[in-house]
């Protein structure tokens, strides 16, 4: 769901405001759909699984956003109106899977394996 909001909020807008590329290319330039989608995964993965998730997701989601300014395809805004789309999407329809089935990360007593165990409250 959050995919599908952050695409079709940023494709609407692209067609409605017509902002021109920093290269001049075309007229779809605000928000940046790159900055977009990879925001709402980023978000995504840090919502579900955590900041030790989220946080190589977002540096790889701010690298796209800088690819998109150096590669003369967006400028600032474009790619800060990208991230906050994303980002508001994915908060908006992703919940964390740990806490919403109990789970934790434990070793099995005498094991020196880790796993995920649920734990059931009634």
């Amino acid at each position: 769901m959050s995919s599908i909001t952050t695409f079709g909020i940023t494709y609407s807008l692209k067609y409605i405001i017509k902002k021109e590329r920093p290269d001049h290319s075309d007229n779809h330039s605000f928000p940046s759909m790159h900055s977009a989608l990879s925001f709402t995964a980023a978000t995504f993965i840090q919502r579900r699984y955590g900041w030790k998730w989220g946080i190589p997701a977002y540096l790889i989601s701010t690298y796209v956003g800088w690819s998109r300014i150096y590669g003369k395809k967006h400028d600032g805004w474009d790619v800060a109106a990208g991230a906050a789309i994303g980002i508001g999407s994915a908060y908006i329809f992703t919940r964390p899977f740990a806490k919403k089935h109990h789970l934790s990360i434990s070793p099995v007593a005498g094991d020196d394996h880790y796993g995920i165990y649920a734990s059931m409250n009634f």
